[in-house]
């Protein structure tokens, strides 16, 4: 997109995006860094769920009211994203927006472990959501914008990298239950670490005035939208019947990999008799599942195309899930958590690259699927929680095979319309 200026320099076209190598590579890495911090914050409280709530002393249902903490923030996190997106621009939006989420982490560990109360730990939750909810949305948008300029498939190694924190955060919550170590000073600690990681990454991405950064960044390039017209854009595209389509792709994989972050651990131990600390080692493997799909998601996506990788992805997720609800013996519910990771590990970003397919109204379509996508991730886990009460968190779990099913038959509406030139 260029528009001319005037004749004085201000005048020659300015692109939307920067072509300027490096630009490119410190745009790509900015948004490797932002997915890895985002899955460590999640998987930090995940990791500690057990130990939270043996020491809050909740049952099945009330820990599935005090996620919904975290699920109701989110709600509005993805409510209010393209909002604040269109507002503040990517870079302060983000920076916001990971703040709320580092000070709700660290409210969640002094009411778990300082000043023991559900209703606080509610509240925090609903504040690490409300942040996480948000900051989602915009590097999705951040991160289809930069795979389209550079002409790679890029989407799965990113949310590869969301992985890879999960399983960081996996590793060091077991850790952390095995020693002992308060859950205060665990979530405190990743609360400053990603609040300073965020400050430092979110540098790197590029100012851009069609995404509102003319409003409070000097220099942006492309040409200025007002906000309240790039609001517009991303309500309309909810009419567009393909993104609905890709939007069921994506909850239907996104509820399997949601509801597993949530009650993986909880169902080894309640379901399958594991101990605290194994059950995070359970979920270490399905998250490390996760990470290996998505690393090797793009080489694999480019030999075969999307639609056979996504009913590829939704068999091996069934399969999984089949395996982990029934498994007679402790190795085969590892299996099940390797192969459920597997099948749950392409749906989300496949479906923001299909989104992203075409240039008109690209960010606006990304937003609206990465937010049916979040609202599936962290509304499941506490319907979850309410039907594992009545009927139990393995007999639960058959939701999200029935969710997969639906996802691999809705497949071919991922189909790659276009593939940019590689840069």
């Amino acid at each position: 997109m260029t528009q001319p200026a005037n004749a004085s320099g201000a005048n020659a076209p300015r692109p939307a995006v920067p072509t300027d190598g490096r630009v490119l590579l410190g745009w790509r890495n900015a948004v490797f860094v932002l997915f890895f911090v985002s899955g460590l914050s999640l998987a930090t409280w995940f990791s500690r769920v057990p130990v939270i709530r043996d020491g809050l002393q909740l049952d099945t249902a009330q820990v599935g009211l005090v996620i919904f903490g975290l699920s109701g923030g989110s709600v509005l996190g993805l409510l209010v994203a393209a909002w604040l997106l269109a507002r503040f621009g990517a870079r302060r939006a983000m920076l916001l927006g990971m703040s709320v989420t580092a000070a709700g982490l660290a409210l969640v560990g002094v009411g778990s472990s300082l000043l023991p109360s559900a209703p606080f730990v509610f509240i925090a939750l609903a504040l690490v959501g409300l942040g996480m909810g948000s900051v989602d949305v915009m590097m999705n948008v951040e991160g289809a914008a930069a795979e389209r300029e550079i002409g790679k498939t890029l989407m799965p190694l990113m949310h590869a990298c969301f992985s890879l924190g999960t399983v960081v955060g996996a590793l060091v919550g077991s850790g952390a239950s095995f020693v002992g170590l308060s859950v205060f000073w665990h979530l405190s600690g990743t609360a400053l670490l990603v609040l300073a990681t965020t400050v430092a990454a979110v540098r790197f991405i590029p100012t851009r005035a069609d995404l509102g950064d003319d409003a409070v960044l000097p220099h942006p390039t492309g040409v200025a939208v007002p906000w309240r017209a790039r609001l517009r854009e991303n309500l309309a595209v909810w009419k567009d019947s393909t993104v609905l389509l890709i939007g069921v792709i994506v909850f239907g994989m996104t509820f399997a990999e949601g509801s597993a972050n949530d009650w993986l651990a909880i169902a080894a131990v309640d379901g399958h008799g594991f101990s605290n600390s194994a059950a995070a080692i359970v979920f270490g493997v399905f998250v490390t599942a996760m990470t290996l799909g998505r690393v090797l998601g793009g080489p694999v996506l480019d030999r075969f195309g999307r639609v056979p990788v996504l009913r590829a992805c939704a068999a091996l997720g069934i399969v999984g899930l089949l395996v982990f609800i029934l498994a007679p013996t402790g190795w085969l519910v590892f299996v099940g958590a390797a192969l459920w990771g597997l099948g749950a590990s392409l749906g989300f970003p496949v479906g923001m690259s299909a989104a992203a397919d075409g240039s008109k109204s690209a960010a606006a379509r990304v937003s609206a699927v990465a937010m049916i996508g979040y609202f599936a991730f962290l509304v499941g886990p506490p319907v979850l929680g309410l039907l594992g009460e009545a009927v139990g968190i393995l007999n639960a779990l058959y939701v999200i095979l029935a969710l997969m099913v639906l996802a691999g038959i809705v497949a071919p509406a991922a189909r790659e319309s276009s593939r940019p030139e590689a840069r």
